[in-house]
């Protein structure tokens, strides 16, 4: 287990990116790495499918951003105990992008913005293919779901981490960035 280091400043970093480009595998090297809490977001949204929530909510249609409110708010909390996030979530569009920097503006610390991407469209998709779901509840999309996802480009300059060669590199360049 790796501790935290007291002396750095509380770091938010928020990573983006369309499912199977590697976010999980990087967000848990970089986690290691650096001593930051892993916060991802399928945990989230897989324990509010199989706890029920979501069916007695009517469904995702009735809370389309319950997952990323909470993570939002466990975040939060997080940051203001001195421990730095990684943020891990498809993280699509301008709304939730605009959260997360309310969540790092609020708690007064350092935000990293990170869009991962594979720049190999066959390598990208035969993770997608091959990928199996490690948790309860969590049905993992399909080439053509991931392909007409809806996933905005960023409206400012990000770190872009590319992930076609594997995530030993990747994860490099992000610990790099958030030190």
């Amino acid at each position: 287990m790796t501790s935290r280091d007291d002396s750095r400043t509380p770091t938010l970093v928020v990573l983006s990116g369309l499912p199977g480009v590697g976010k999980t595998t990087l967000a848990r090297m970089v986690a290691a790495q650096i001593g930051a809490i892993h916060l991802r977001l399928d945990t989230i949204e897989s324990a509010l499918v199989s706890g029920g929530v979501i069916e007695r909510a009517g469904g995702w249609e009735a809370v389309p951003d319950a997952g990323y409110r909470v993570a939002y708010a466990m975040a939060g909390d997080l940051l203001r105990t001195g421990h730095s996030v990684i943020a891990d979530s498809v993280n699509p569009l301008p709304v939730t992008r605009a959260a997360w920097a309310a969540v790092a503006l609020s708690s007064r610390i350092r935000l990293v913005e990170a869009e991962v991407y594979c720049s190999d469209p066959d390598a990208h998709r035969r993770r997608v293919e091959q990928r199996v779901s490690d948790l309860d509840g969590l049905v993992v999309p399909t080439w053509a779901q991931v392909t007409s996802r809806e996933y905005e480009p960023w409206d400012h300059d990000v770190l872009r981490v590319d992930t076609a060669d594997g995530t030993e590199h990747a994860a490099a360049v992000l610990a790099t960035a958030v030190r």
